[in-house]
């Protein structure tokens, strides 16, 4: 049975932060829940970029940030404007949506060149391609994933969380077997409870993206000490 220690889960997952209604108490609440179980990054909508890397400074907690989000359709000129303004706030990671509607429509070399434009932009910091899993099929989600690896990206991403669906075992499987060693796969939408995060781990992924952050880790924490996971369920949303 695939088994991991809280520390090293917490250093698998990203706090998405990016529900459109969150209030500034409300978006101070989360990077204090990150700050206190140590995960790897939060995810935060743009405009809290700046304010996110004042407020977790001297925690090793990265904040990183959305591109092109939640659709995918503006255009690369936009896109690199973004990343660009993002990293001028302090981000340290992207996570750009795909061009969905070009990638349905056979457009791979106009989806490579977009995803070629924000990882130019990020200057080598981390970029993820989110594909939207929910909105495409098996061989959608493959050619996505190559294409990823053709612009240059560092991970494919499965979901925003924001088109129903989210992240599924399959669909990791998938992405993971369809792209090479030196891009990883990230997990988000849906990821929820602790058996959630060790079923997608198990299957490739190397990231998780979750608003749930406090519950998968309390769990992870509980199993630390002896206790037998309950495998509960976060009823937040990504």
């Amino acid at each position: 049975m695939f088994s991991i220690t809280e520390r090293d889960l917490a250093a698998t997952i990203d706090h998405a932060i990016l529900k459109p209604e969150l209030t500034r108490a409300d978006v101070d609440a989360e990077l204090d829940i990150a700050a206190e179980w140590r995960v790897f990054s939060v995810c935060v909508r743009p405009s809290d970029i700046a304010h996110a890397v004042e407020r977790l400074a001297g925690t090793g907690v990265n904040v990183g940030t959305v591109i092109g989000f939640p659709h995918g359709t503006t255009s690369s000129a936009a896109k690199v404007a973004e990343v660009r303004q993002a990293l001028a706030d302090g981000a340290v990671e992207f996570d750009m949506v795909i061009n969905i509607g070009a990638l349905r429509s056979g457009f791979d070399d106009a989806v490579v060149a977009d995803i070629q434009a924000v990882v130019a932009a990020a200057a080598g910091k981390a970029t993820k391609v989110i594909l939207e899993t929910s909105l495409l099929d098996d061989e959608q989600i493959a050619r996505g994933s190559r294409l990823t690896e053709a612009g240059g990206a560092d991970f494919v991403k499965t979901s925003t969380g924001f088109a129903g669906g989210g992240a599924t075992v399959p669909h990791v499987e998938l992405m993971r077997s369809s792209v090479g060693p030196d891009v990883q796969v990230k997990a988000s939408g849906g990821v929820r409870s602790y058996a959630d995060a060790l079923a997608m781990l198990a299957a490739g992924a190397t990231r998780l993206g979750t608003s749930g952050s406090a519950v998968i880790l309390g769990e992870a924490r509980r199993v630390d000490a002896g206790e037998q996971a309950s495998g509960a369920v976060d009823t937040s949303s990504y």
